[in-house]
């Protein structure tokens, strides 16, 4: 059997779920090919070394370039803050070397441009980390909208939000960086923009207002020094798809109570889709003629869900759908399949991100092939 050798980069929260979505993976499913941890990466060599073992990596890196040298790597998974997603994936491809990148792409368009062509000249296979898509449901859904259960589709209306940066004395991270695509757009907007091409399929045009509600935070938590933000706090957008449907898209980080709200509602002229990830197990269908909504719950029927569980409503979590995103990857490496969001589905998103920006701030509506 052939052997794949999978190298990390990171041990954040990211790098955790993505050591257990490979050691699940290999426990789940049958796999046409041998996957083995080959190395971890991390700029602490003291931290890598210690989650390389906790993790059951077989090597570990304080520098992420050996990593990508190393010759027992054949796939590089990325899971890296947005800034170091270009030069680490350029790096990997350059070796020759398969990408399974975090999202967002990366933090320009041009950037994400640059990525993809690498890609396509490379040949190799390159994933990027939209798993909510990869969830049993998500695929009931797409699977109703193509039949035409809800017949022609005229509207998508789509909300992420979450509170973790609702409180004005949250300090500055990362995410607040202007150039490391920060903000509410790229951190949790990117997540829906993918979903609402994935369901009803190319945008055309879009219109968009976006705030940054917290000007300031402080430089370190509990610190009296502030730090400017310039990034959005939250984004609404309006948006016009190529197969004559209108749609709204809202992201926000400041939105009290709220822990994981990817939701939407799609509408056709025979019926109504409802989904909220909180409720990750379930879908609302509503069908011309039906008394209220029909709840579908998730169960071993859907492709996915049986290798988890025999029964229905037992429930799949995050890491459950982190699991099925890495065994389409690996089936896509292994020539037996193409599902996911590979550089250059991945760009489309990061080019739909960057016209909903220019629309904010020239205040106009501004159509996708301007960008």
């Amino acid at each position: 059997m052939r052997e794949l050798g999978i190298g990390l980069i990171g041990t954040g929260f990211m790098g955790r779920a993505h050591a257990l979505a490979f050691n699940n993976a290999r426990a789940v499913f049958e796999l046409p090919v041998k996957l083995t941890l080959a190395a971890l990466a991390d700029a602490d060599t003291e931290r890598a070394t210690r989650c390389a073992a906790d993790w059951g990596f077989a090597q570990a890196h304080g520098d992420w370039q050996q990593l990508i040298d190393n010759p027992k790597v054949d796939v590089v998974a990325i899971t890296t803050p947005n800034h170091l997603h270009f030069p680490m994936a350029m790096a990997a491809l350059a070796a020759g070397k398969a990408v399974y990148c975090e999202k967002p792409l990366a933090v320009s368009l041009e950037q994400a441009a640059a990525m993809r062509d690498a890609a396509s000249k490379a040949g190799v296979v390159t994933r990027v980390g939209y798993n909510y898509q990869h969830n049993p449901m998500i695929g009931l859904a797409r699977q109703l909208i193509a039949s035409g259960e809800l017949g022609e589709i005229i509207s998508f209306q789509g909300e992420f939000s979450e509170d973790f940066m609702a409180d004005a004395s949250s300090p500055w991270s990362w995410r607040c960086e202007v150039g490391h695509a920060g903000g509410a757009l790229a951190d949790l907007g990117s997540h829906l923009l993918s979903m609402a091409r994935y369901l009803v399929g190319d945008v055309l045009s879009v219109c968009a207002d976006t705030q940054t509600v917290h000007g300031q935070r402080p430089a370190t938590a509990g610190s009296e020094a502030l730090r400017e933000i310039a990034v959005d706090d939250q984004v609404h957008a309006l948006l016009r798809f190529a197969n004559g449907a209108r749609g709204t898209v809202s992201s926000s980080w400041l939105k009290h109570g709220y822990k994981n709200h990817l939701s939407f509602e799609i509408s056709g002229t025979r019926g109504t889709l409802l989904f909220d990830q909180e409720r990750l197990n379930e879908l609302q269908l509503f069908r011309v003629g039906q008394e209220g909504f029909q709840r579908l719950l998730a169960g071993p029927s859907l492709p996915g869900y049986a290798a988890f569980s025999p029964a229905p409503g037992h429930q799949l979590g995050y890491n459950e759908l982190k699991t099925l995103e890495v065994h389409e990857l690996v089936m896509a490496l292994a020539g037996k399949g193409s599902d996911g969001t590979d550089f250059a589905a991945a760009w489309e998103v990061e080019r739909l991100a960057t016209a909903i920006r220019v629309a904010a701030r020239e205040e106009r509506w501004v159509k996708l092939n301007e960008v």
